[in-house]
């Protein structure tokens, strides 16, 4: 039995019990910061800390919709029951913030189940793809680009490349002291970087896509 909820933890509750029921699986901090007016997803997380200490949810660590609802869960493991809590298969990343390691919690959005070797070489992370930069070699707004982490690139790889606060997915050139980010669709300006004045970081090269986030995996 979980002790009396303050008014506004009752709001965070039926915020999370509503999402759950809707879409099938619980909101991120930055979804709650949101739909009920908090300044940053650390308010949130202050909430949510506390409905865990009061019984009325479950926190799972390492993921932004680490959320349980005791309620709902059919049975207690056993104290020194094994546990499966530990996510399984590649973790899906949406929104990047700015400045942020792009593997940070807060950033992924669900676990896929598939293993790392089903792609070569191993995927660490699928990237939602925003945008139709790369449309002519069929990366599609919403697809999953299995990526492998990596700081060594080969020209003309596709590539994960951050510049400044951007995250960006480009086919990667260099010349010199020139980095040349190449969109595949024509509507797309190249990306020029000059190494000696900009920060460019690549956060891993393309290993395959998912098709519109459904499964269907392309090598």
């Amino acid at each position: 039995m979980t002790r009396p909820l303050t008014p506004r933890q009752q709001n965070v509750y039926d915020f999370i019990v509503k999402t759950m029921n809707e879409l099938g699986y619980p909101p991120t901090r930055a979804e709650i910061s949101r739909a009920l007016g908090f300044k940053s997803p650390n308010a949130a997380e202050e909430h949510l800390r506390a409905l865990e200490r009061k019984g009325a949810i479950r926190m799972i660590r390492g993921t932004s919709r680490g959320i349980r609802l005791p309620a709902q869960e059919p049975e207690a493991a056993a104290p020194d029951a094994p546990q499966d809590d530990a996510p399984q298969g590649l973790p899906i990343i949406g929104e990047v913030a700015a400045g942020s390691p792009i593997l940070a919690a807060e950033h992924i959005d669900r676990y896929c189940p598939l293993p790392p070797e089903y792609f070569t070489p191993r995927a660490d992370y699928l990237l939602r793809v925003r945008g139709l930069s790369m449309r002519d070699v069929g990366i599609l707004e919403g697809d999953l680009l299995a990526v492998h982490r990596t700081e060594r690139v080969r020209d003309g790889q596709i590539v994960v490349a951050r510049l400044e606060d951007d995250v960006t997915v480009k086919r990667f050139h260099r010349k010199g002291h020139t980095v040349t980010l190449e969109a595949e669709n024509p509507d797309f300006a190249p990306i020029e970087v000059d190494l000696r004045h900009q920060v460019l970081e690549i956060e891993g090269i393309g290993v395959g896509v998912i098709r519109g986030g459904n499964g269907q995996a392309l090598g």
